[in-house]
């Protein structure tokens, strides 16, 4: 960050405020709804729901090259994620939530690496945390309604084989890892993953324009070399975006088999 009077500061808090895009309508319904943030989450939904009509448009038995792009990335999590871990019966009712899941978290990350925004949705807290309680409560609902209430209690928090002594222990620890922790667990792994990336790309972006405009030729030349880490952390970056989005995903579905496994 460059200040008026030349001094120069690391990136800090304010780098994190998403301020309305349209602050005359503050006083208006609109207030706080136009940000950087929400522009992503629905531009996300906007392209992911374009992109499927598009394909679609017009279905072939022999699918087109744009039908076999949509079919490709539905086939990909339905068939490697979903059946793989579930089996056809329960993989293929559960495909399209597990596909829309990866996409919109893979969508919503992407934006992360686009020039002018360079953030993910999901460096914002509060979207990971409600992705990870609508997967919560998926996987919950799934199982109580295969076992009922007391028996699905009874699978997830009591291991069989285990000595009743041991119970006494083991029990609550599975009680809070199993159906308090995980919603915590999965929505701080993105978070965390996507705050961090966004917060490397902003250190080496800004300490490059802050080296550039020094009055040292030396510390000019090393502005280069903090544009380079930055184009290369951008690469990797985009893999620990797309990993994540799987990450979250086959978690979430293997959440989903154990509560509908009749075996823990």
């Amino acid at each position: 960050m460059v200040m008026a009077d030349g001094l120069h500061f690391p990136p800090g808090t304010d780098e994190f405020i998403f301020r309305d895009w349209f602050p005359a309508l503050s006083d208006t319904i609109l207030a706080n709804t136009i940000t950087t943030i929400t522009f992503i989450v629905w531009a996300s939904v906007g392209i992911i729901m374009g992109l499927f009509l598009w394909a679609y448009r017009r279905p072939q038995l022999v699918p087109t090259r744009r039908q076999w792009l949509a079919e490709s990335a539905y086939g990909f999590i339905r068939n490697s994620v979903a059946i793989d871990l579930m089996g056809k019966k329960y993989g293929v009712r559960f495909a399209p939530y597990l596909a829309t899941l990866f996409l919109f978290i893979a969508f919503t990350n992407l934006f992360g690496i686009i020039p002018g925004i360079q953030i993910s949705a999901n460096a914002h807290i509060a979207f990971p945390l409600m992705l990870g309680v609508a997967s919560w409560l998926l996987y919950n609902l799934v199982g109580i309604r295969k076992f009922g209430f007391f028996r699905y209690l009874k699978n997830t928090c009591v291991p069989p084989g285990v000595p009743w002594p041991v119970l006494i222990l083991l029990v609550p620890i599975e009680f809070f890892t199993n159906l308090i922790l995980r919603p915590f667990t999965l929505a701080l792994r993105l978070f965390a993953a996507m705050f961090a990336g966004h917060l490397i790309l902003l250190v080496f972006i800004l300490g490059g324009f802050t080296m550039l405009q020094a009055d040292n030729f030396l510390v000019q030349g090393l502005s280069v070399f903090s544009f380079l880490m930055a184009i290369a952390f951008t690469f990797f970056e985009l893999f620990i975006m797309l990993l994540q989005a799987y990450i979250f995903t086959l978690l979430t579905a293997l959440y989903v088999q154990g509560a509908i496994s009749e075996e823990h």
